[in-house]
């Protein structure tokens, strides 16, 4: 996403183990042609290397130190720089943290009014001229917030989750002057006041409690938030579901004593409210001593010689460069990364793959495709996964993609879901449209999301500028609650998009062969600036049968750049114009 009216924006390791460890947490990297062993982290006192920053109530000069990470990070949309700021449980006056690019932000209690802030966490887009529809790759988790204004402004685009968050007060999602802004993400949080957010374009809040939310533009979307609107598409533009069907929220880092350790939520089913409102939360804690803490430098070798001996991974701020998938096999493995931890697969490798097993948690981390094309940069179950997971999926829950932007890069297709009852539960999918290596051949990427497995539920999807399908759903029952696109800004003309009769391909397709799939609360957008006459088809795609069913469905030209002939397959009006004004469908069939 980069453009916006009226501005254009956005147990086994390999044989003898030959080198031994030097220390618990020595150096990571082996000599030429040597595998090492791979230790466990220390649970008491961690190295998580020196773009992991810990800070306690005591430490002196904590807004100084925020505010040189902001410093480096305000605007570097696609630098190499990443860090994690970790605040320890207790209460924490007078801060202001800023927080840029590549920078999360986490409380480590088990809940998050264990970590208190007098003060704001806190985005705006004065890096670009206050349009926020830029600010991506970044975050905030577990935090309980008492904004000094009363509001706290948390003015974000895409890959920019908000989870686990206590606010004391409103909520603004919109940047000062309430300049474009194109989000978002919302789950596990309390807000006790308003959810403001202004000139925000789409929005997705799961799981949550709100005290009241002020207003819509084209696509707002809620699953199990207590004190959501009513269900009202398309004027105002809301979509209410009670209840998520099933969610488990994402694990994540906490101190029990002196020891670190990573909780990992228990899968909710009909879930409503957050997870941690009633009480210490349902699920397990796993001591830091079960991962393997990875650090920029380490090789594939190392994190699958890991993975191997039985550890978790946990991916600490930094750029990872693979020769090889990072393979896990092993059911209920975690793979968590703090910090946009940024995996590179060189020579057109897969980044992840995962084995057909119960209960693997992906969480946390950036996939950026390399110069040579890939195949697939992740994916979940090896072709033709037919295993029943319903107990105990995957999860993979902020895992963002990309190809383009930081360089050329190139992918067939991004993201491969082949294992059933898989939950993808926040990704944003996407193929750059502005940064260096930027083109419709240079950043070359086919397909975004294709899904495979039955029974996938995806929980926020953010799939965007590809040159074929965004999202092809070819698997059964497959469920959608909530999905924004926008088709790729760069088709040289209308014969470069050509799709046998048809003009354009689906942001969104299922396919023919389904009978049962159904989603919620769609937004597909088009801005084709190279050629502002091109028509696309539609934007979604479908087999006009009982089973399949869509509810709240939209689409959009940006500015008139380029239209849509219809909404869904020949249903709905044509976008008009110029106008910016969503053309709608409530219902299909």
């Amino acid at each position: 996403m980069s453009a916006h009216l009226p501005l254009s924006r956005r147990g086994a390791l390999a044989a003898a183990l030959a080198v031994p460890a030097t220390g618990l947490l020595g150096s990571h990297t082996a000599t030429a042609g040597e595998t090492r062993a791979t230790p466990a982290a220390s649970a008491a006192d961690p190295d998580f290397g020196p773009n992991v920053i810990v800070f306690d109530p005591s430490t002196a000069g904590i807004q100084a130190k925020l505010d040189e990470v902001f410093k480096r990070q305000e605007s570097a949309q696609f630098g190499t720089d990443r860090y994690a700021l970790l605040f320890k449980p207790g209460t924490y006056s007078g801060l202001n943290a800023q927080i840029g690019f590549y920078t999360s932000i986490m409380g480590l209690g088990l809940s998050p009014d264990d970590t208190h802030i007098n003060g704001d966490v806190t985005v705006d887009a004065g890096w670009f001229n206050g349009n926020a529809t830029q600010n991506f790759w970044r975050s905030a988790e577990n935090l309980s917030l008492a904004p000094v204004s009363g509001a706290n402004r948390w003015a974000v685009s895409q890959a920019a989750p908000f989870r686990r968050m206590h606010v004391r007060g409103n909520l603004n999602l919109a940047p000062d002057g309430y300049g474009w802004a194109s989000g978002g993400y919302i789950a596990d949080s309390r807000i006790d006041g308003t959810v403001q957010p202004y000139s925000q374009q789409q929005w997705y809040t799961r799981d949550s409690s709100v005290g009241g939310w002020l207003n819509g533009v084209w696509n707002m979307v809620y699953s199990g938030v207590e004190g959501a609107p009513a269900n009202a598409f398309p004027n105002p533009p809301y979509t209410t579901l009670d209840t998520t069907p099933y969610s488990r929220e994402k694990p994540f880092l906490h101190l029990d004593g002196g020891e670190y350790k990573v909780f990992l939520p228990a899968l909710r089913t009909n879930a409503r409210g957050t997870s941690w409102g009633s009480g210490t939360p349902q699920g397990e804690s796993l001591s830091l001593s079960a991962f393997y803490l990875a650090k920029e430098g380490d090789t594939a070798a190392t994190l699958n010689a890991a993975l191997d001996q039985g550890l978790h991974l946990l991916l600490t701020p930094g750029i990872y460069h693979l020769d090889r998938p990072i393979e896990v096999k092993r059911a209920n493995t975690v793979v968590l990364g703090i910090g946009y931890a940024t995996l590179v697969p060189d020579g057109g490798v897969t980044a992840v793959k995962t084995a057909d097993v119960d209960g693997v948690r992906l969480a946390g981390f950036l996939v950026d495709a390399g110069a040579a094309n890939s195949e697939t940069l992740v994916e979940i179950g090896p072709r033709g996964a037919s295993a029943a997971h319903a107990g105990n999926p995957t999860t993979v829950q902020d895992v963002f993609v990309r190809i383009g932007g930081a360089g050329a890069g190139k992918a067939t297709t991004s993201m491969v879901i082949n294992s059933r009852h898989t939950v993808v539960d926040h990704t944003w999918v996407w193929r750059a449209d502005h940064g260096d290596g930027v083109g419709w051949e240079t950043n070359r990427a086919d397909y975004g999301v294709v899904v495979n497995g039955d029974d996938v539920l995806a929980t926020g999807l953010f799939v965007e500028h590809f040159n074929k399908y965004d999202v092809q759903w070819n698997g059964e029952r497959g469920r959608t609650i909530f999905y924004q696109n926008e088709k790729a800004y760069d088709a040289p003309n209308q014969a470069a998009i050509q799709n046998g009769d048809l003009r354009g391909f689906a942001s969104y397709k299922v396919a023919d062969s389904v009978t049962a799939h159904e989603g919620w609360g769609l937004g597909s957008y088009c801005y084709y600036n190279v050629d502002p006459t091109i028509v696309q088809e539609h934007g979604f795609a479908a087999p006009n049968t009982p089973g399949v069913k869509f509810h709240h469905l939209l689409v959009v030209s940006l500015g008139g750049k380029g239209q849509y002939a219809h909404v869904i397959n020949a249903t709905g009006a044509p976008t008009s114009g110029s106008d910016t004004v969503p053309s709608t469908v409530v219902s299909f069939p």
